[in-house]
């Protein structure tokens, strides 16, 4: 069976992906190559899928996503202050708690984002959220998605890594 000529539905995809704020500061610079089941499996934002769908391996795409394509827009309704003594000893700005408030049904991850006497400030917003980012993505490889794939919906275990 021949690979894949172009990005398509239900191909394994590998990118190298390098990642700026809309300032054109470095966020991230994919050290291996990320490969993910193209075909809105969830592998990665719908308008990287878009840019990319059609292109052949060796190609460069670079795009910009706004917030409510990408993390999301900032939600300040995500920032709480909170007893310290409800997390015990050790708080330290920078670190992740997971926690259930209000009529939250699934616990998210907050991060400690300041400590004052005895509160502590939450912020489960991603770390990302509310800004525009720029990628600059290269198509490496492509191949057709195994059955196994299709069924899971997502790349082989040892691929993904």
């Amino acid at each position: 069976m021949s690979a894949p000529k172009t990005v398509a539905p239900d191909t394994v995809v590998s990118l190298e992906i390098v990642m700026h704020d809309a300032q054109g500061r470095l966020i991230h610079s994919s050290e291996d190559p990320m490969s993910y089941l193209h075909g809105g499996y969830g592998g990665v934002f719908e308008g990287i899928e878009r840019a990319i769908e059609g292109k052949p391996v060796g190609e460069t795409v670079r795009l910009q996503l706004e917030p409510d394509e990408a993390f999301g827009d900032y939600d300040a309704d995500l920032v709480r202050v909170e007893p310290s003594n409800r997390y015990g000893e050790g708080l330290e700005v920078g670190m992740e708690i997971e926690d259930t408030f209000d009529d939250e049904e699934e616990p998210r991850i907050y991060v400690v984002t300041d400590l004052a006497e005895d509160k502590v400030v939450l912020d489960g917003n991603h770390p990302l959220a509310g800004i525009a980012l720029r990628f600059t993505c290269k198509v490496l490889a492509l191949r057709k998605a195994t059955d196994e794939e299709l069924e899971r919906g997502c790349v082989e275990a040892e691929e993904a890594d």
